[in-house]
């Protein structure tokens, strides 16, 4: 019996093969789970029904799984940011920064063969991607 917060089986599987510089795509019902990640990435599919999991919902649990080093977000075509932008802010850790990207980079990105997980939500709100870069666990 695990006593964290995470306890998805799929999901402790890919993180477990994964390590320092991996990448996580965390993406809302919009994104093209299917041809906008890494073909050889595991995908845990949670999107359940509309707003059932959100994106904000694996966050929480991952950041508190995985050490974060770096996370990505897409860019609205206007260049807009999305009121989720700031609630990345307030869950990722300290020092993280969001590297704003235009969405075909942001798809390019997702695709890259360190993205070693696509976590598909039911998130509702557009631009509510993310992809996380592990960072290192310190002795």
């Amino acid at each position: 019996m695990l006593k964290t917060k995470l306890l998805h089986p799929e999901i402790l599987k890919a993180l477990g093969g994964a390590g320092h510089g991996s990448k996580v795509l965390i993406a809302d019902g919009n994104y093209p789970f299917g041809t906008g990640g890494n073909p050889a990435a595991a995908r845990v599919y949670l999107n359940l029904a509309p707003g059932l999991v959100t994106v904000m919902d694996v966050l929480r649990v991952l950041v508190e799984a995985i050490p974060i080093e770096a996370a990505a977000v897409m860019q609205s075509a206007s260049g807009a940011e999305p009121p989720i932008f700031g609630e990345f802010r307030d869950i990722l850790p300290l020092g993280v920064a969001l590297e704003p990207l235009g969405r075909f980079e942001f798809y390019e990105a997702g695709r890259d063969p360190d993205t070693a997980l696509v976590i598909a939500t039911g998130e509702q709100r557009i631009y509510a991607n993310i992809l996380l870069t592990i960072g290192v666990v310190l002795p």
